[in-house]
């Protein structure tokens, strides 16, 4: 009975176990399952639907290939929500992403008054201490704002040449922005004055290296006209302007369809500046200059609001009376008109002699001053500002007294000889009636100066005349050669002189430096022209090293030009070694020729297309004057017979099979620049025995420094 209890005992406590284990595992594959099935609802609702989930127990398993680091956290994230996070176990994997690309480097460099600040992204070899230190330096007040980034990548190409151009050009450049990128440089700039604006586009293109882009954007502001003056003739049918000045493009308009109705023929660059006495400026002179189309002729001219018109002599009173007081009701407010109308000259019978000076400047700069003056303090001043004018020993004076003289004498003198000033050569007449310049000059602007300075200079009552020619001979912008002179002048230099170079070096010889001067002097004054520098030489040694020397020593013509100032911008710097030669190699005198340097011009784009446009017309009227002049069918037979059309086919195409070839030898030649300059074994002592004998003897511009055991190629290629 005791073992059957203790039996029973041990099945009770054994089927409980077993029956705990089946419980336990159900209640784990129903809590994995439910983990699984949740976590996966809820990475779908996500979108999520790469993902994929594994339950073992109590952790959740994520595993799968996530589109992105983004996607992997969201997923974690996801489930994070439905068990504890310290559950999930990340097995997903990311596809791997291609290497971070290098940032893009730019610079911001801003100037004025206050100082220079710098704002952008550089390479951290960019050398930033010693920009920083450059820029104090070029700074007024010596302040720097440094807000600048480095990146730990390599500088690109073009990004020292670009930045050591922008250090330079902001030097020149007091008010202005300045962007910087590899290989190119944006400028924003504000200058004085036109001129100083072109002053500045030359310079900084003239400075700009090779291989960086140079945007400029340089403005100048309006000038201020003070006066604001404008001048109008009319003589007849025709009108012209001595002065014009508006304020708006608007008001130019205006006054150049009212000009244009009055007469004008000519194009007039009316001059937009500050300083105008009213914003209806253009409709006073529109208005005025109507008034005095309707009187048929004479003179209008503007100083700030006071307006003087001066009618032609003869003109009807009551037209002229009309007009005016037309005019004096049409006018602005701000415009005071002061009308004439000179009265008919009466005979003079008494003979008394004329009230006049006159002043002469001669083409040689000579002035002679004649006529009368009131007094002798203002003979005494005229003499001295006649001599502070034109030079001390340039003036002759001989005037006399006269006291009868009107008071304002001495000022229109004054204001007349200021005028002269402006002449190549002319001549000054002041009456008691008006002021008379008349002169040539070689400024376009000159008409306009003067009017501008004589209505300052003089009252509203004083009347002066400005009979001022321009001369293109005297103007030395328009005396420039053109580009076929240009190129002729430096063949000329070129049959005189020949560059010469140290003995089997790319360095230029001592005696070369005159003849460079004298390229420059011809250069310079063309900025326009595009030339490629060859560099040749003759046959004797390698022909790899012949191509890279001739390369040196063109490049070596470039670098002294640009030391020279010379804007080298569309130059081509080439050597071409010995594949175009131009004597016979066989000869002293023949490798002595072939050894030189070449400037031969590289015609633009649009010329290369007007040229061939013109050949085309040229070659359809050939065409069409070969139709008309066509023989009868007989003499058209007998001609083809006679005429050798297959020779020349066959010429141009063994031509053209020859310029292929050697177009292809130069491509050879230039692929074998950079080889191993290195000489090749020597020769034997006959072969360089051979070569350098006859060389040594003809060559003036070069001497054999190589030892004898230098070889023969050596020795040879000392001669070019």
């Amino acid at each position: 009975m005791r073992l059957s209890s203790l039996l029973i005992l041990f099945v009770t406590f054994a089927t409980a176990g077993l029956l705990s284990l089946v419980a336990a595992s159900l209640s784990a594959d129903l809590i994995e399952d439910t983990s699984k099935t949740t976590v996966e609802h809820e990475l779908s609702k996500s979108g999520m639907d790469w993902a994929e989930v594994h339950a073992e127990g109590l952790q959740i398993f994520l595993a799968g290939v996530a589109p992105s680091e983004a996607d992997r956290f969201k997923a974690i994230s996801a489930a994070g929500r439905i068990v504890d996070a310290a559950r999930v176990i990340d097995n997903m994997e990311v596809p791997a992403t291609a290497a971070i690309a290098p940032p893009r480097f730019s610079v911001e460099i801003l100037r004025n008054d206050a100082g220079i600040s710098l704002i952008g992204l550089i390479p951290e070899s960019a050398a930033r201490d010693r920009l920083l230190r450059e820029l104090q330096d070029i700074s007024n007040s010596g302040e720097v704002a440094d807000l600048l980034e480095t990146a730990d990548y390599a500088a690109p190409a073009g990004w020292s040449a670009a930045s050591r151009f922008a250090v330079s050009a902001l030097k020149d450049l007091p008010r202005s922005k300045i962007s910087v990128q590899a290989g190119r440089v944006d400028v924003t700039a504000m200058a004085d004055s036109p001129e100083q604006r072109a002053e500045l586009e030359i310079e900084l293109a003239r400075r700009a290296p090779n291989g960086v882009e140079v945007n400029l954007d340089i403005s100048a502001p309006r000038p201020v006209i003070t006066p604001f003056t404008l001048r109008l003739v009319k003589d007849g049918e025709i009108a012209r302007f001595d002065a014009c000045s508006a304020d708006t493009d608007k008001a130019r308009a205006k006054i150049l369809t009212a000009a244009r109705a009055a007469g004008l023929t000519d194009n007039v660059e009316c001059v937009i500046g500050l300083g105008v006495p009213s914003t209806k400026w253009g409709d006073a002179v529109s208005t005025a200059i109507r008034g005095l189309n309707e009187l048929g002729g004479g003179t209008l001219t503007f100083s700030d609001a006071d307006v003087t018109l001066t009618a032609q002599m003869g003109t009807d009173q009551a037209l002229f009376d009309r007009v005016v007081g037309e005019l004096e009701g049409t006018l602005p407010e701000a415009f005071a008109l002061l009308a004439t109308l000179p009265p008919t000259p009466e005979d003079d019978d008494n003979g008394a002699e004329a009230q006049e000076f006159t002043a002469t400047l001669s083409p040689e700069g000579l002035v002679q001053l004649r006529g009368r003056l009131p007094n002798d303090i203002a003979r005494d001043t005229t003499d001295s500002y006649a001599r502070a004018r034109f030079g001390t020993e340039t003036v002759h004076m001989a005037t006399r007294l006269d006291e009868t003289l009107p008071p304002t004498w001495p000022f229109r003198v004054m204001a007349g000889l200021d005028a002269l000033t402006m002449l190549n050569n002319g001549s000054l007449i002041v009456t008691p009636e008006a002021v008379s310049i008349t002169g040539n000059t070689g400024n376009t602007e000159t008409n306009a100066r003067i009017a501008q300075l004589l209505a300052d200079k003089l009252s509203q009552t004083d009347h002066f005349a400005i009979n001022v020619t321009y001369v293109e001979a005297l103007n030395p912008l328009a005396g420039l050669p053109t580009v076929e002179e240009c190129m002729a002048n430096i063949t000329a230099l070129q049959d005189q002189t020949k560059i010469a170079f140290e003995p089997g070096s790319g360095t230029l010889d001592a005696s070369a430096a005159a003849i460079i001067d004298k390229l420059a002097e011809e250069l310079n004054a063309c900025p326009d022209l595009q030339i490629e520098i060859q560099g040749h030489t003759d046959s004797q040694g390698r022909e790899s090293m012949n191509q890279a020397l001739s390369q040196t020593r063109a490049l070596a013509v470039l670098t002294a030009l640009q030391e020279r100032r010379v804007l080298t911008k569309g130059f081509l710097a080439l050597g071409y070694g010995e594949s175009q030669p131009i004597a016979d190699n066989d000869t002293a005198e023949g490798r002595e020729a072939n050894r030189r340097i070449e400037f031969v011009r590289i015609v633009p784009e649009e010329e290369q297309a007007d040229s061939a446009a013109e050949e085309g017309a040229e070659a359809a009227d050939a065409e069409a004057t070969e139709a008309d002049a066509a023989p009868s069918e007989g003499e058209a037979e007998t001609t083809e017979a006679d005429t050798p059309e297959a020779t020349s086919e066959d010429t141009g195409a063994a031509t053209s099979e020859a310029a292929t070839e050697t177009a292809d030898e130069a491509t050879a030649s230039e692929d074998t620049a950079t080889e191993d300059t290195a000489p090749d074994a020597p020769a034997t002592e006959a072969d360089a025995t051979a070569d350098t004998g006859a060389d040594a003897a003809t060559d003036d511009t070069s001497t054999d420094n190589a030892a004898p055991e230098d070889g023969a190629e050596d020795e040879t290629n000392d001669q070019n």
